[in-house]
């Protein structure tokens, strides 16, 4: 099995730039580590979210676009990018930016069609929870998801207060 990102290969087509599987893998499979060299403590268009506070620019993977049906997922813990379904050679891979951004730099409209499509990639703290169950989520995201759940609970609890 191959870990590197030689691997991978960069498409531009119409100035958008799309990462192409150049082999096949099996759900489950590793297809690469993710760069780690670069952290930062503010996220770009090109930084991927690895922490609560935590950034890191992944090299070539800043081509890996969102697709709310996507055939990757990333590994914030191990920094690895692993299948989530089989997939082909010659595939563009996608992930769902949600599982590992809380809140976007640059949310966008998407556009990528599918049938659970979100409309709107704005980050994890934007979504309903039906949403992102049916997503592989970062660790730290499903943290923050969950600290969120807590406030809003006791802020419900403190209006039946009053």
């Amino acid at each position: 099995m191959t870990t590197t990102m030689e691997t991978l290969a960069i498409k531009t087509e119409n100035k958008f730039r799309t990462l192409i599987t150049k082999q096949a893998y099996k759900k489950g499979e590793v297809i690469c580590s993710m760069p780690s060299e670069n952290i930062m403590d503010k996220p770009n268009r090109f930084t991927v979210q690895i922490g609560r506070t935590v950034h890191t620019h992944v090299g070539k993977l800043a081509a890996l676009n969102h697709s709310c049906d996507p055939n990757v997922v990333l590994d914030t813990e191990r920094m690895l990018m692993i299948a989530r379904r089989d997939i082909e050679k010659g595939e563009e891979l996608s992930f769902f930016y949600p599982s590992t951004e809380w809140e976007m730099q640059a949310p966008f409209i998407c556009l990528c069609g599918s049938a659970n499509c979100i409309h709107v990639v704005a980050g994890a703290r934007f979504l309903p929870l039906s949403t992102l169950e049916t997503q592989y989520l970062s660790k730290h995201i499903r943290e923050m998801m969950i600290e969120l759940l807590n406030n809003t609970k006791q802020h419900l609890k403190n209006l039946q207060k009053a």
